[in-house]
């Protein structure tokens, strides 16, 4: 761990807007090119999307496990689905006490939370017992107030246009 020295602080990327995983990979990407050690957690999301490919070519710094089933919940969450974000909760409970990582992300942990998956004192357990060197990372379009309260820094992406909204559908490379 390289981060001993530094105090890290939480930050929670939120809201309708496009960018949230993107801004929390972009800080991944930047910790791992000054030697940081990354653990990122995606919750619910079981696909191989573009960019856990590209991070591949980091695996010496960044290690990248998903919490999904391989598909985006629309309805109600299945029985695998919280089995899934149970294991993922446990897991990174013990890799953020592990001192092994620098910089842990939790992508898209306040949808998880939203439908229920987990709960909101699971999360702000986790905020209030991360090391104090770790930088710990959450995102997701909704967040309850009991998790911005326990951030140090939050940032809501708001939707002002989107062309989603004209038909265009997810673009290789850009959204996908």
């Amino acid at each position: 761990m390289n981060n001993k020295l530094q105090k890290g602080y939480t930050h929670v990327y939120f809201g309708t807007g496009k960018g949230k995983t993107t801004a929390a990979l972009g800080l991944a990407v930047r910790a791992a090119g000054c030697g940081l050690k990354v653990y990122i957690a995606q919750f619910i999301k079981g696909l191989i999307y573009s960019e856990i490919k590209c991070l591949k070519n980091l695996s010496d710094n960044i290690t990248v496990k998903q919490y999904g089933r391989g598909c985006f919940i629309k309805k109600e969450p299945t029985e695998q689905d919280v089995l899934a974000a149970k294991q993922g909760i446990e897991e990174v409970s013990r890799i953020i006490s592990s001192g092994k990582y620098d910089v842990i992300i939790l992508d898209e942990i306040t949808v998880a939370e939203f439908f229920g998956l987990v709960t909101v004192a699971e999360i702000t357990d986790i905020i209030k017992s991360k090391p104090g060197n770790v930088e710990l990372v959450l995102t997701g379009r909704k967040a309850d107030s009991k998790i911005l309260d326990a951030a140090d820094l939050v940032t809501e992406m708001r939707e002002i246009k989107h062309y989603y909204n004209e038909g265009v559908q997810a673009r290789k490379g850009i959204e996908k």
